[in-house]
């Protein structure tokens, strides 16, 4: 999958990259404490990441790489 935006009440909370909808569908019922974390009723939705959005994750994960981490490794980062 290509990296994708986590709103909360469409605010951009996080960016990540699962590898397929089960992942992705994973990642949000178990991040659920934490993408809810300033919000607790807050609704949680996804969308493709922006041009900008995109730009910091390019930029975390060659911070990821500088260091040896692999890019299949690397899953995302908070906005």
């Amino acid at each position: 999958m290509l990296p994708t935006t986590i709103l909360i009440d469409e605010a951009p909370r996080c960016i990540v990259r699962p590898n397929d909808t089960k992942d992705l569908n994973r990642f949000l019922r178990n991040a659920k404490s934490y993408l809810l974390a300033e919000k607790p009723d807050g609704k949680i939705t996804h969308r493709s990441a922006s041009d900008e959005e995109l730009a910091k994750w390019r930029s975390a994960l060659a911070l990821h790489q500088a260091w040896g981490g692999s890019d299949e490794d690397f899953f995302g980062v908070p906005l």
